[in-house]
């Protein structure tokens, strides 16, 4: 049983295993790199993929769509692309280390950033993000949801506050991509990090950022782009100048595969699933004695996961037990990110975390409780 699924989706569904054996097995050729046969499909394959993504998060222009392995990838070419010394950022003590550590670094060179305290529920004030603000200030970069207790941050408000301040908003969409609607059009998102193996149910190894026509942005990498290749210098044409090298042309296919599914199953649908079992889950681990629910009461204020600790036991120990007598994969620990465990009131020791996929069942959310409790009896 399989209740990892905020670290990455398994199983992928059928379609996604076939687009990728196709498209490695079929095509084979790399994008861009040759006027061949095999090398045009793929051009037309990977355009297919921009343009599928561009339109599941209401993307005008798919140009600004860049591909790249994961979200951390994606925010790591977000922050050293805009940023400069002297620039101020605001954040929240509920990031993962994917933002936490390259705004560490760029703290080393000069940036300045104000990280503000959630509440103890893991949701943050908007007005706290408010007060924060400098004359400095160049970007907002908040996750959109927590990946340890799921709490939900208010996008528009913050949108709006980034807006009104003439700040770029980065949003990371690494837990809600796939579970809850993401307009960036409408949210007025300027920057959007996403990874295509988690809630988008594609193939690791993919993700993408989205960049707004009105940021400037510098590559992280250099290289070949198979365009411009008469000049020495990165061309700052997008895509092609922030993906250098050759894609993941079978992961990237993939990844549009995932997106019909949810397409196909519709969002809506698949949200309400993971969270009717995330209820029970909470509902039947609330009726164990010393189990502590971590994150917002209130479930409509929480997706994607149900975080939780039991006094006087060591959540890993827990989950390797759960892992080696029952064959239920769960994440203990904390989940790289400790100023939210410290939010919590979690850190060091963390939490064990549980999140259900698209073909979880409620029989497994049972299965799962019953073994929790079992666990427990023997410590």
């Amino acid at each position: 049983m399989y209740l990892d699924n905020a670290a990455t989706t398994y199983p992928k569904p059928d379609s996604v295993y076939e687009r990728v054996l196709h498209t490695m097995r079929e095509v084979g050729g790399s994008p861009g790199r040759g006027g061949h046969r095999r090398s045009l499909e793929g051009g037309r394959l990977l355009f297919q993929a921009r343009e599928a993504v561009a339109d599941f998060f209401a993307i005008s222009d798919s140009s600004r769509v860049l591909f790249t392995h994961n979200a951390t990838e994606a925010l790591n070419v977000a922050l050293h692309g805009v940023l400069v010394p002297g620039d101020h950022v605001i954040t929240t003590s509920m990031e993962h280390n994917s933002l936490l550590r390259p705004l560490n670094s760029l703290a080393a060179t000069g940036v300045e950033v104000t990280i503000v305290p959630a509440a103890a529920n893991g949701v943050v004030s908007v007005e706290d993000i408010r007060r924060a603000l400098r004359p400095q200030t160049r970007m907002i970069a908040v996750s959109h949801v927590s990946n340890v207790c799921g709490a939900i941050q208010p996008l528009a408000e913050l949108a709006e506050v980034s807006r009104a301040a003439g700040t770029f908003f980065l949003v990371d969409g690494a837990q809600s991509a796939g579970y809850l609607p993401l307009d960036v059009t409408r949210l007025g998102i300027d920057l959007l990090a996403v990874p295509g193996h988690k809630g988008l149910l594609g193939p690791v190894g993919t993700g993408f950022l989205y960049v707004a026509p009105s940021v400037s942005l510098r590559p992280l990498l250099q290289g070949g782009t198979g365009t411009n290749s008469t000049e020495l210098n990165q061309p700052l044409v997008m895509p092609d100048g922030f993906e250098a090298g050759t894609h993941n042309l079978p992961g990237i296919v993939g990844l549009q595969a995932g997106l019909d599914f949810i397409l196909n199953r519709g969002i809506t649908a698949l949200h309400d699933h993971k969270q009717a079992l995330l209820c029970q889950a909470q509902q039947a681990l609330s009726r164990i004695p010393g189990v502590t629910i971590h994150g917002p009461a209130d479930p409509a204020e929480r997706c994607a996961v149900l975080s939780f600790s039991v006094a006087g036991v060591d959540g890993s120990r827990l989950a390797t037990e759960l892992d080696q007598d029952y064959d239920i994969a769960v994440r203990a620990g904390l989940h790289c990110a400790p100023l939210a465990h410290g939010t919590l009131g979690t850190f060091p020791a963390g939490t064990l975390r549980i999140s259900p996929g698209w073909s979880t069942t409620g029989e497994e959310i049972a299965f799962f409780s019953d073994a929790v409790v079992q666990c427990l009896a023997k410590f």
